[in-house]
C-alpha cells in the first residue's frame, strides 16, 4: 500500500469516527477528579462535624458533672466553656426535681451556613 493511499485511508477512518477517542481519558480524568473532590469534601465535613459533636458531649458531661456538685450555674458554664476552647457556644443548665441537665452548642468550624452541634448530659444533684 503506498503512502497516499494510507492517509486516505486514515482520514476516512477519522471521518467515520472510528479514531474518534482522541483526548476520551483526559474527559474521563477530569470527570473522575471532580467525583472524587466531592467525596473527599464530604469526608472532611463529617469529620468535622463529628469532632464538633464530641467536644459538646465532653463539655455537657463536665459541666453536667460539677453541676452535681452543687456548684452555681456559672461555674457550671466556665466548666463547659473550658473544654469547648475556642470553638465558642451556647451553654444552657436547668435544675429541675434533683436533676441538672446542661445543654451545649457549637457550630462546625469552617462553616458559615450556621450549622450547629448539639449537645446535652443529665446528672442527679447531690444534696
Amino acid at each position: 500500500m503506498s503512502r497516499r493511499c494510507r492517509g486516505r485511508a486514515a482520514l476516512a477512518a477519522r471521518r467515520a469516527g472510528v479514531l474518534g477517542d482522541r483526548g476520551a481519558v483526559t474527559a474521563e480524568l477530569a470527570v473522575g477528579l471532580v467525583a472524587v473532590s466531592v467525596v473527599l469534601l464530604a469526608l472532611l465535613a463529617t469529620g468535622t462535624a463529628t469532632l464538633t459533636r464530641l467536644t459538646c458531649l465532653d463539655a455537657a458531661r463536665t459541666a453536667a458533672r460539677v453541676a452535681a456538685l452543687g456548684e452555681p450555674d456559672p461555674v457550671v458554664v466556665d466548666a463547659a466553656r473550658h473544654v469547648l476552647g475556642d470553638r465558642g457556644g451556647e451553654v444552657a443548665v436547668r435544675r429541675a426535681d434533683g436533676w441538672v441537665t446542661v445543654t451545649v452548642s457549637a457550630p462546625f468550624t469552617g462553616w458559615s451556613a450556621g450549622m450547629r452541634a448539639r449537645a446535652a448530659a443529665t446528672a442527679w444533684a447531690e444534696p
